[in-house]
């Protein structure tokens, strides 16, 4: 019997006919990595020296050069076989296996640290094209393997060396690298995009709202003066939940999302029945629209506001303040989002309590028509982050779509 050949979904034009060759990456590349630095020590890191790259240095690909480590010049020679040159790949090989980056414009001397590994092309393959090959499946099922039953992965040279996978011819592999590398830089400008607004936010926070010590903040909306006064939560209201859903009331379908702490903000993996629901939102407490939502567990802090939509929230660990409407919502909002409230309970904290929320204390202006101003400013802010994080979003479910279909 014929072996069935092995065919991309998607091929670029003109390719269609070519077979894929099946590569085994030692055959086509060195591979090197370090296993320790000769007792290296944190102390001997300098301010200005060549750099030495970790896998927490890179994210989807991209090299913080400003957070990389610098060790001095004799250490940097004395592994000339890990110095990177422009084409080298790297990935991490111990702990989180993968999170690989393509070296290119390199304009100074740089190394990886013993937890890296480099491979460096010299047969006839594209180093973008098999930088995108540790993105895809073939990839992950070997990172699989070696994550599976070990409490420390780690992948050895000699893995790589006898990784394999598919690769068409090298001016399709060419093709294909410059397709991605578009796609990643529009991936990596939308998160520019996103930490500028972020940014923005955080300054305008930092500007409108009084700081410590302080009884104004520096920047206020025109027709608005005086100084602002402190008061607990407490003073407004009270702190509320919904009753109890246990586990046998909640189902994987079903026609009330219920949201768990796990859930939050997120999509819904459970749900409750309607009569129930309706049960206990006419018997029980049940946020109004406009009440803004607070994870009490978990992660600390996280916040929705309830647009009014039919949805059930877990006791306890999402709650709200429920006040006589002489504070914003959304200005509270903004409070929930900049305070640390692991300060009230410890670096520790695993639980939001009632009391801490009663007993923190919130600076907020006499004018509730400010307050209303300046929450409805930073949720015009949150929605142009939240529209931004969507569009980036689609574009890595877009490039994941590509992975799947032109490698395989």
């Amino acid at each position: 019997m014929e072996e069935e050949r092995l065919e991309p979904k998607r091929r670029f034009k003109g390719y269609e006919n070519t077979e894929l060759s099946n590569i085994k990456l030692g055959d086509y590349a060195l591979i090197k990595g370090r296993l320790g630095w000769k007792s290296l020590k944190r102390e001997e890191y300098i301010e200005n020296g060549p750099s030495m790259i970790a896998g927490r240095h890179i994210k989807h690909g991209i090299i913080d050069w400003d957070k990389v480590d610098h060790i001095p010049l004799w250490r940097y020679e004395e592994s000339p076989e890990i110095m990177l040159k422009n084409n080298d790949v790297i990935f991490s090989k111990d702990g989180s296996l993968g999170n690989p980056a393509l070296i290119t414009d390199l304009k100074d001397k740089a190394t990886i640290n013993a937890t890296m590994m480099l491979v460096r092309i010299i047969g006839k393959l594209s180093a973008s094209y098999f930088y995108h090959i540790l993105n895809s499946k073939r990839f992950y099922e070997l990172v699989n393997l070696k994550v599976s039953g070990s409490s420390i992965p780690h992948l050895f040279q000699e893995d790589m060396k006898n990784f394999q996978f598919y690769a068409p011819v090298i001016n399709e592999q060419k093709k294909i690298g410059k397709f991605f590398k578009v796609l990643d830089e529009r991936i990596a400008n939308q998160e520019r995009k996103i930490a500028k607004v972020k940014s923005l936010k955080e300054a305008y926070l930092m500007e409108m709202f009084p700081q410590e010590g302080e009884t104004v903040p520096k920047r206020r909306f025109k027709g608005f003066d005086g100084e602002w006064y402190k008061k607990t939560l407490g003073n407004f209201g009270t702190v509320e939940m919904n009753k109890r859903i246990f586990k046998g009331q909640t189902s994987v379908i079903g026609d009330v999302p219920f949201y768990k702490i796990g859930t939050f903000g997120k999509k819904a993996d459970s749900f409750i029945s309607y009569e129930l629901f309706n049960e206990y939102k006419t018997k029980y407490p049940y946020p109004e629209p406009g009440d803004i939502l607070i994870s009490a567990a978990g992660s600390i802090g996280r916040t929705i506001e309830y647009q009014g939509e039919d949805a059930y929230y877990q006791d306890s660990n999402i709650v709200w303040l429920k006040h006589d409407g002489k504070l914003s919502n959304l200005f509270l909002k903004q409070f929930y989002n900049f305070t640390n409230w692991s300060s009230l309970e410890g670096s520790t904290i695993k639980r939001l309590y009632n009391r801490d929320i009663l007993e923190a204390t919130i600076q907020v202006p006499s004018s509730i028509k400010e307050q209303q101003k300046i929450g409805a400013f930073f949720k015009n802010l949150d929605n142009q982050i939240e529209m931004e994080e969507k569009k980036l979003d689609k574009l890595q479910k877009m490039k994941e779509a590509y992975l799947e279909e032109m490698f395989v």
